[in-house]
């Protein structure tokens, strides 16, 4: 291509070395034109477009058409070849200029290349990367963040816009790899501050006092959300523990309103399909302890919940609660499963089925014990269906 050796001499340093006097004196001996060949080039056309950029009075008029790939091809060139004005109006551009999220490696891998300096490289960067002050870990201000978030959500007015605040704050957790940006004992703390609010208001309302009774369902709500966090990260198995241990409010349960209560059974359902998905890993003493505390007031509340629970899935969580029942030693599982036989057949669809348990019971106790090899017939459970309105 033709062009101006001085266009390219003001503009760039690389051709004003390679267009030196001496240079051009040596040129001027023979009958060729003066020839520069470039031999290191990855992009002829994006090569080609920087030089004319050399040309253009307001770059940065003329960079706002292209796109964030094409730039930054420009500035790598731009680079290569000590033309400053240009490397300054990319800077300038994708400082500007919004990214794609694929975008953003490519932009902070070039410039982790090409090791620019200057205020508007580092301000670049700083779309991609926090500054950490002197003393401060990044692991500690990701902890902040996050925490913060945390509270904001549990604390938040809106329902609607916490349940949609708490479905991406749970996403943004999932998609990190590292699981070292909230510690165990943040998670807690915030989960032992719900449990205050909850057992507050519950104790309350098991008192007639239905002042903030909607607290209940609320903190309830706030618990099954740490829950699935807690699950998430397989750290879960304390907090079965302090809800296995609150047989206070499993005695006050019947005392409270049951569309005020069913909620607080959607934590223990939570962790019967934990436990039953091999999610918690608990000690048979905690499980035992579950069940005594919390089975009861779970049958009690099945049949609101069943009705009243958007997006709850009946058949995990009944399969969680047969899997549940089927860790414990097999004279635990007959009196739970008994126990269960003699209320499902008095409380049919407000009664969790959990027949699939009982039916593993049932081998386990009566033919695999004698020996028997002959596969048993299936045991089918009918009743009337009851709706309580």
């Amino acid at each position: 291509m033709s062009v101006h050796r001085q266009i390219l001499v003001a503009h760039s340093r690389f051709f004003a070395e390679k267009l030196s006097d001496r240079w051009t004196r040596q040129q001027q001996r023979s009958a060729s034109p003066y020839i520069v060949e470039i031999a290191d080039c990855d992009d002829v056309e994006i090569y080609i477009e920087t030089l004319r950029l050399m040309y253009c009075k307001d770059l940065r008029k003329k960079l706002m058409k292209e796109d964030v790939s094409r730039v930054l091809g420009i500035l790598k060139v731009s680079a290569a070849i000590e033309f400053d004005a240009g490397v300054l109006s990319c800077l300038e551009y994708l400082e500007a200029a919004p990214w794609a999220e694929d975008e953003e490696e490519k932009v902070a891998a070039l410039l982790s290349e090409l090791r620019l300096e200057g205020v508007v490289a580092g301000e670049v960067l700083k779309r991609v990367s926090v500054e950490i002050t002197a003393g401060t870990e990044e692991s500690n201000e990701n902890e902040e963040v996050l925490l913060k978030l945390l509270h904001v959500v549990l604390e938040g007015k809106d329902e609607k816009a916490r349940r949609e605040m708490k479905g991406l704050v749970l996403k943004m957790l999932r998609e990190n790899a590292s699981q070292n940006d909230l510690r165990k004992e943040s998670l807690y703390s915030a989960c032992d501050g719900c449990l205050e609010l909850l057992r507050h208001h519950f104790l309350r309302a098991a008192a007639s006092d239905l002042q903030d009774v909607g607290q209940i369902a609320r903190q309830a709500d706030n618990l099954h959300w740490i829950l699935d966090i807690l699950i998430d990260r397989q750290i879960a198995e304390d907090f079965l523990k302090t809800w296995a241990s609150q047989s206070e409010l499993s005695h006050a349960h019947s005392k409270v309103p049951v569309v005020h209560r069913y909620e607080v059974s959607r934590v223990t359902a939570r962790l019967f399909v934990g436990i039953g998905k091999g999610q918690l890993l608990a000690s048979k003493d905690a499980r035992c302890l579950l069940l005594q505390t919390w089975l009861v007031p779970f049958y009690d509340d099945f049949g609101w919940m069943r009705r009243a629970s958007k997006g709850l899935d009946r058949h995990l969580v009944e399969d969680g609660l047969s899997n549940t029942i089927l860790t414990l030693p097999l004279a635990w599982q007959q009196e739970i499963l008994l126990a269960w036989f003699d209320r499902f057949l008095n409380s049919g669809e407000d009664c969790p089925n959990i027949q699939r348990g009982f039916e593993v019971w049932w081998r386990r106790a009566f033919w695999r014990r004698h020996g028997k090899t002959e596969r048993p017939r299936q045991l089918r459970i009918t009743t009337a269906t009851i709706e309580n309105s």
